[in-house]
């Protein structure tokens, strides 16, 4: 990140693999913190957090824990940017409201000790690896944009 800005991530139907695509890059101890794998609902809450009583509410895939774990992770951490990703990436596990390939992203940003969230939810298609991929990539490209001048876009 050209932002001096370094970042940790919270990640569930993801296994670590966006960690793992971070981490390949030359020079990522420079920015990338730390990685949750928070797969379980337990692990969500000991490790970052999150309310035992909002992942009864809304369940583990929404955005809203999403957001509770993008906070837990900059709570939990030194970093500055947070990516959390939580999500159903088959090929089991579907509901009618959440299907299969529903994925809840959140992205967080330390500033001044004030942490905001933003999130969003997707629907990807595939099978697990597929579904994983393109939820790694989209919650980077996302990041990104957030940080790239609108002048550029």
């Amino acid at each position: 990140l050209a932002n001096k800005l370094s970042i940790a991530l919270a990640e569930s139907c993801t296994g670590g693999l966006l960690a793992a695509h971070l981490t390949d890059l030359s020079g990522s101890s420079q920015w990338f913190e730390r990685g949750f794998v928070t797969y379980s609902n337990e692990a969500k809450e000991e490790s970052i957090g999150v309310a035992h009583s909002l992942i009864e509410r809304y369940g583990a895939v929404s955005e809203e824990v999403a957001k509770a774990m993008a906070e837990g992770v900059l709570k939990n951490s030194r970093a500055q940017v947070s990516i959390a990703i939580t999500g159903i990436a088959g090929p089991g596990g579907g509901t009618v409201d959440k299907p299969v390939g529903v994925v809840c992203f959140a992205w967080g940003r330390r500033e001044n000790n004030l942490i905001q969230t933003r999130s969003q939810i997707k629907q990807l298609s595939g099978d697990r690896q597929s579904i994983r991929e393109q939820a790694c990539i989209y919650a980077i490209q996302s990041l990104l944009a957030q940080f790239t001048p609108s002048a550029t876009r």
